[in-house]
């Protein structure tokens, strides 16, 4: 088994387990697990943004990229409409979430580009890139593999990359893994759950 993925399967199991939990005062599904960290990337506005910046709100962060034929804008359909959901709901829980998507795709994810894929979304979501370095420092420190799917003769690309939305918390801290793919109520119920 390829040595990068083991991390997501680690987080999966994790969520798994906080799943079966329940109860007021329960402890965060991803509690203690080394996720997330320091970074500094450029968003779709050029301007250069690190991760202290966002102390103090809690975090949605999503890995995809913006030439992501069906699955990313999926998922990131899903986390925007969960947003409008809890801002409809719980006005000032949805103001302590930041949203933020991270492109494994630097070379052809530009911030123009990030900022016209973003803005479809949610008007809050921020998206980051950087050089592939960047980018794969920030990925490795959040249980993320990615990368390239290239097919002899084609010009084309696509990415490899593993599907997970994490939640972290105001200090920058795993929370948990929100579940994207049973659609945006069962994201919204996460951030309800766990946005203090």
């Amino acid at each position: 088994m390829n040595e990068t993925r083991v991390p997501l399967l680690v987080l999966m199991l994790l969520a798994l387990l906080g799943a079966c939990s329940g109860g007021a005062g329960e402890a965060p599904p991803l509690e203690g697990a080394r996720l997330g960290g320091s970074f500094t990337l450029t968003d779709q506005n050029g301007r250069p943004v690190s991760d202290t910046q966002f102390d103090g709100r809690y975090r949605i962060v999503y890995f995809g990229f913006t030439y992501c034929p069906d699955v990313c804008p999926v998922d990131l359909q899903t986390i925007g409409q969960a947003m409008r959901m809890v801002e409809k709901s719980d006005p000032s829980k949805a103001e302590r979430v930041q949203p933020i998507f991270i492109t494994v795709d630097p070379q052809r994810d530009t911030p123009a580009v990030m900022k016209q894929y973003v803005s479809s979304f949610h008007p809050r979501l921020i998206g980051l890139t950087g050089t592939r370095e960047q980018i794969a420092d920030v990925a490795k420190k959040h249980g993320v593999y990615f990368g390239k799917a290239e097919e002899p003769g084609v010009t084309e690309y696509m990415v490899d990359h593993s599907r997970i939305a994490l939640l972290f918390g105001p200090k920058g801290e795993p929370i948990a893994i929100l579940p994207h793919d049973k659609g945006a109520e069962a994201v919204a119920a996460e951030l309800r759950r766990w946005v203090q």
